[in-house]
């Protein structure tokens, strides 16, 4: 799904539209934070964010691409390792890094990957908390997409669940099951001690089986959005999009 909305991925039915406009390749207001961080093994972490920043930048803002990532890795928490390489960074530091760059880019959309769910509990609510303070600061649309119930009730405004398997499709928006209003806070937020009653709230969704025959060459049934597979829709089928403010 995100590589749909990131373009990078064409649906076999259906698409995403923007301003009235259907997406049908990658563009700068949409950046992409994956599981892992990703960053360029011989630059510092102030030139991976500069590399991502010079690709938005006119010739004349390109003298300002350092102070840009300064901006950026002091927004998310991580200034005093800018000039440091990847490879003596931790995990979680990177993937502030690989955060930093994709907000250098000043996309309207952040699409995000699971980006914890390689770290330690710790250190996930950390960057949990990181990720909330940088979208009050930025006012960023955020699509963010976690296998972990909590932490989409800690941090979404507005949930979509959807089963797995390669013919996953929206089952239901739960909006109504979340435990408190932003801004939000582990330690002092009221609504926070809900989440166990929160998440017994959230509706089952049943595990969609797939078939050995069909998990090797996934079909797309006529009407979903299917980014496992590829095909080009009949005149007849129906439509679908989805479409982002």
């Amino acid at each position: 799904m995100l590589s749909i909305i990131a373009g990078l991925q064409q649906a076999t039915f259906g698409g995403v539209v923007i301003d009235g406009t259907e997406v049908t390749e990658p563009g700068a207001e949409r950046a992409v934070v994956f599981q892992s961080p990703c960053l360029l093994p011989w630059l510092s972490a102030r030139e991976n964010v500069r590399v991502a920043a010079a690709q938005r930048a006119t010739p004349h803002r390109r003298r300002e691409n350092a102070a840009t990532a300064d901006r950026y890795l002091e927004m998310v928490g991580v200034a005093e390792a800018a000039h440091q390489l990847p490879a003596e960074l931790s995990l979680g530091t990177q993937q502030c890094v690989s955060l930093a760059r994709a907000l250098s880019v000043e996309p309207r959309f952040l699409l995000l990957d699971e980006p914890f769910s390689m770290l330690d509990s710790l250190t996930r609510f950390e960057l949990q908390d990181t990720l909330l303070r940088v979208w009050e600061e930025s006012g960023k649309t955020v699509v963010m997409v976690t296998h972990d119930v909590d932490e989409a009730l800690y941090l979404a405004d507005r949930l979509i669940l959807m089963p797995d398997g390669p013919e996953a499709t929206v089952r239901r928006a739960a909006g109504a099951v979340l435990p408190a209003a932003k801004p939000r806070c582990r330690a002092d937020a009221p609504g926070i001690s809900r989440l166990p009653a929160a998440r017994d709230r959230l509706p089952r969704i049943p595990r969609v089986p797939v078939a050995p025959e069909r998990a090797r060459h996934p079909a797309a049934p006529a009407g979903r959005l299917t980014p496992h597979s590829r095909g080009t829709p009949s005149a007849a089928s129906p439509r679908c999009r989805m479409t982002l403010p």
